[in-house]
């Protein structure tokens, strides 16, 4: 009965006591938000022009901010993964991180697009927030300047084991250009004389769905299944390859951490269970809901989740994460001593 809703607008345009300042427009949207939050959904948020254009700027692959990206987990504001050569990456915040406050503000109750607009702000002011991590007896202040954050998508760099000659590539988002970007580079590789490769899925939070299928057409045939969504009413769409196979000869290894989310856990599921992938690192973030954006009224939007994920084989990640087939972690000692166990141990398999 939504004339309650009429009700309750009533009595607090009548009788609030600085019923004088209302905003009508944030009540409305604090109202959407509400409603959305007893969805119990952390993925399903409602944007305001604010949020929805720096949503937009971030998915574009530059804004200014701290360079990390966040979720909800279990009631708390988690770090999901600093960018590469970020300010939040080199201040020390780690995936998994839980930030209990925003410079002097509980986090406790907070959307996630609304800690999202509490970190961002101008280049070379200071946010400092208030982590708890597992390996810590208690909590830490991390401060952070922000700045322009510009991600380089798709990194290639040559590495050398027992004389073979190895192209690590990687990629850290999946964004409007990282198809371009990651073709430019299977045609790099493609034209040199690679043993091997590694794929660095590290610390990458994800991106556009679409973006994943379209760079699984690099390793995968044309029509082999990539992902398939489940709307939970008997409907499902499946994703497919659409070929292309530049890099479909070179043994490949696929490096994976708790800052691996959405669809980076779609390409390295597809390329497990359609090519026999192995995955090295430590388990994945376990994000395997879809979410699709809706541009509303006035330059607000509605990122709502339809459906959830299901690799090849049918498996549903959601809050499980991918176990790698090589766990190797990756601790506050080897970042220190510049150390990359992780790397070394995917370099080992392809020896």
């Amino acid at each position: 009965d939504f004339s309650l809703f009429w009700d309750a607008w009533k009595e607090v345009q009548e009788k609030f006591v600085n019923r004088n300042n209302l905003d009508p427009q944030k009540m409305v949207y604090g109202a959407i938000s509400g409603m959305l939050s007893a969805l119990d959904d952390p993925y399903t948020v409602f944007m305001t022009p604010k949020e929805n254009e720096e949503f937009s700027e971030s998915m574009q692959g530059n804004f200014q901010g701290i360079g990390a990206e966040i979720g909800l987990r279990k009631g708390l504001i988690t770090v999901i993964s600093p960018l590469e050569n970020s300010p939040a990456k080199a201040a020390g915040l780690m995936p998994g991180d839980m930030i209990l406050k925003i410079d002097e503000k509980s986090t406790e109750g907070l959307l996630v697009e609304e800690a999202v607009s509490l970190i961002r702000g101008e280049k070379g002011t200071e946010v400092k927030l208030t982590i708890a991590r597992s390996s810590l007896v208690s909590s830490k202040e991390i401060k952070i300047i922000r700045d322009v954050i510009n991600i380089p998508i798709v990194t290639l760099e040559t590495k050398e084991i027992n004389g073979k000659k190895i192209a690590y590539v990687s990629l850290s988002q999946f964004t409007e250009n990282s198809v371009s970007e990651f073709k430019k580079t299977s045609q790099k590789i493609s034209a040199s004389d690679f043993d091997g490769m590694i794929l660095d899925l590290r610390n990458n939070p994800g991106g556009y769905l679409e973006s994943s299928v379209e760079i699984a057409g690099q390793f995968l045939e044309k029509g082999k299944l990539v992902v398939s969504e489940d709307y939970g009413d008997g409907k499902k769409k499946e994703h497919f390859s659409e070929g292309g196979q530049q890099l479909s000869s070179l043994p490949l290894v696929v490096l994976i951490n708790g800052g691996s989310a959405s669809a980076s856990e779609i390409l390295a599921g597809a390329l497990r269970d359609q090519l026999g992938t192995r995955l090295a690192g430590e388990k994945s973030f376990g994000k395997g809901s879809v979410q699709e954006l809706e541009q509303m009224k006035n330059g607000t939007s509605l990122k709502i989740t339809v459906a959830k994920w299901l690799t090849p084989s049918g498996h549903s990640i959601m809050d499980d994460g991918l176990e790698p087939d090589e766990k190797v972690s990756f601790n506050q000692e080897d970042i220190d001593e510049g150390r990359d166990p992780q790397l070394d141990k995917a370099l080992e398999m392809l020896k």
